[in-house]
């Protein structure tokens, strides 16, 4: 989903195309910004959090900077909190969330940090 440029494809740009029209922008380790809707953001209860609290927030510009977070690991963190979002009440079967061994370690730990 991303090149080597650091170049977004469509697919996860348009997870931001959601019903609510307000985003959030979180920032990876590396500096790749990810635009996301802001429902799917308050998945996560450590941003949520920060979105709910005044002050600090409101004071960068939309921004939440993630500098534990790889760009990889939070690209599959954001995924997660739409598919969360889109099963979370379903009744019917639910697809699985498939996690590639390799990042499996560090994701564990950024859902810990994010309380996801």
């Amino acid at each position: 989903a991303i090149t080597a440029g650091g170049v977004f494809s469509a697919r996860v740009l348009k997870m931001a195309d959601t019903a609510s029209g307000e985003t959030v922008k979180l920032i990876s380790k590396e500096g790749h910004e990810f635009v996301v809707d802001k429902a799917a953001a308050c998945v996560s209860g450590t941003i949520k959090s920060m979105l709910s609290s005044s002050g600090s927030f409101v004071e960068s510009g939309g921004e939440i900077r993630l500098a534990e977070i790889s760009t990889p690991v939070l690209e599959k963190v954001i995924e997660y909190f739409h598919y969360k979002l889109k099963y979370n009440n379903s009744t019917g079967e639910i697809p699985e969330f498939a996690i590639q061994p390799e990042i499996a370690i560090e994701l564990l730990e950024a859902a810990n940090f994010l309380d996801t």
